[in-house]
């Protein structure tokens, strides 16, 4: 009897052993810290940064290209190593490039019958630093005419605006369409003999005329 009793004590300690042998294999280390996935893409602005949204503000022509339609082409230079890419965006549309993202708000460029043209993008770029955070480098229009409106102060990376794909009306809005419209002055008519003072017309001589005479 006491042979059984030793023997199932024995069995319930070597399970209960058992049991918290695989607890503690199984539980993890405090000590390590946890894996953090990194996001591809920061679904939000840093912290403190407002994000403009340009893509249905101002008035727009008749007939040109929605917003939304709109495809931007925008260089991307690292400067450390000289390497540039492009990349092509639709307005709301974002793009990452190793420790660069690149979002596009609008994208915009003047009609064809205006004096001065001006091809535009309303770009926000966010650079991730040593620390593994997301910071904004830059928001703000670029113009690929005239860089020197808006310069991308960052020691690393520049961003810079190579066209805007978008389309126009035949006309300006305040052209008027004259085709089809014809003069309707008289015409000058031939002068005519004077038969009321009784004295013989004066007719002039005719071209064929004048040359036989001579």
């Amino acid at each position: 009897m006491i042979r059984w009793v030793a023997a199932a004590v024995l069995v319930v300690a070597l399970a209960i052993g058992g049991w918290f042998g695989y607890r503690a294999l199984t539980a993890p280390d405090p000590a390590v810290a946890p894996i953090r996935v990194e996001q591809d893409v920061p679904e939000a602005p840093p912290t403190g940064i407002e994000t403009v949204d340009t893509s249905g503000a101002g008035p727009m022509i008749a007939g040109t290209t929605p917003m939304a339609e709109r495809i931007a082409v925008i260089g991307v230079l690292n400067k450390r190593n000289g390497a540039s890419r492009e990349v092509r965006l639709r307005p709301g549309g974002v793009a990452r490039i190793g420790d660069v993202v690149v979002r596009l708000r609008a994208c915009d460029r003047t009609a064809p019958w205006e004096a001065e043209q001006l091809t535009g993008a309303f770009v926000q770029m966010d650079v991730r630093g040593p620390d593994r955070a997301w910071r904004r480098g830059f928001s703000g229009w670029l113009f690929k005419e005239r860089s020197a409106l808006n310069v991308v102060q960052h020691p690393i990376y520049d961003v810079w605006t190579k066209s805007c794909t978008m389309s126009f009306p035949a006309t300006g809005p305040d052209t008027e369409s004259i085709a089809g419209t014809r003069s309707r002055a008289p015409k000058s008519a031939a002068p005519r003999p004077d038969t009321t003072s009784g004295e013989p017309a004066v007719v002039p001589p005719s071209s064929a005329a004048s040359s036989n005479a001579m």
